[in-house]
């Protein structure tokens, strides 16, 4: 997966692709903390876009990071590959570098921890994808720095 380098004060923001809802977290390097944001959940394309565009303009990211779904043995499949557009398309649209992160099992682990936090399912159906790109953010700086210790080793 792509691994671009940004300052240590860098704002980073992490998308949990999906066909009806995108989750979205930020976090930064310095903190190394990811937390979740309302989720994106419109169906056009253009308004999903808008909505991209808006939180960029509010958090100026100076990265971005999406989680790229896979089998559980790693290999692609058709979501992979709509993932991989829409990480070719942000680049595209807004100019700034775009990570990839395997994403394996981050939507269930985010459904556990809502329900072991007592959420409702109602209402975990409205935040699980945001916690889900809270958690891809979250390995993508866990990641980050696993690497720089080994390097500095």
């Amino acid at each position: 997966m792509a691994s671009a380098k940004p300052n240590d004060k860098a704002t980073v923001l992490a998308f949990d692709f999906g066909t009806r809802r995108i989750g979205v977290a930020v976090g930064n390097v310095m903190l190394s903390v990811a937390r979740p944001l309302p989720t994106i959940a419109h169906d056009a394309n253009a308004t999903r876009f808008a909505a991209v565009a808006a939180l960029i303009e509010e958090w100026r990211p100076d990265m971005l990071v999406v989680g790229l779904p896979v089998h559980d043995d790693g290999t692609p499949h058709e979501m992979t590959t709509r993932a991989e557009r829409f990480a070719r398309q942000l680049e595209g649209r807004f100019g700034l570098p775009v990570a990839r992160v395997d994403e394996r099992y981050t939507t269930e682990s985010a459904e556990s921890a809502l329900v072991a936090a007592g959420v409702r399912a109602r209402e975990r159906k409205a935040v699980r994808d945001g916690v889900a790109a809270q958690l891809i953010l979250q390995s993508w700086f866990d990641d980050r720095a696993r690497d720089a210790t080994l390097a500095s080793a």
